[in-house]
């Protein structure tokens, strides 16, 4: 079993995070690590809160969990923190505030009380039987 150092580790995630955003197959066949070596550490970052997206993709295409822990990562930021944590990654502020705001948004929708939902399940089932 190879035991690869940590200085090898930080190169990986950085080529994994933004800016540069490389995928694993990219990275694999570059450093000669095996893919699934590089997904079981990517996978153990992103259970640490690190921001490290499953591709390349444009951040916009990002996943929520993704774009949520970044809002998390900059939510007591000033301009100034911002500005800097997005020209590393490769992202704008303007995105970053859009992800903050869609988050807020999310829970802003009504959800419905446990009478209501069992109202409707009942319906629901009324419904099937008619069918």
């Amino acid at each position: 079993m190879t035991a690869y150092s940590m200085a090898g580790q930080a190169d990986v995630r950085k080529r994994m995070s933004p800016p540069n955003r490389q995928d694993v197959p990219q990275i694999s066949k570059k450093l000669v690590i095996h893919q699934s070596t590089l997904y079981k550490w990517r996978s153990n970052w992103r259970l640490l809160g690190e921001v490290v997206p499953a591709s390349e993709k444009d951040p916009d295409s990002w996943s929520a969990a993704d774009k949520f822990t970044v809002v998390l990562e900059t939510a007591g930021f000033n301009a100034t923190e911002l500005s800097s944590y997005c020209r590393e990654r490769g992202l704008f502020a303007e995105q970053v505030d859009h992800w903050g705001q869609t988050a807020q948004d999310a829970n802003a929708n009504a959800v419905l009380t446990m009478a209501e939902q069992r109202d409707l399940e009942k319906r629901h089932q009324q419904d099937q039987k008619e069918i």
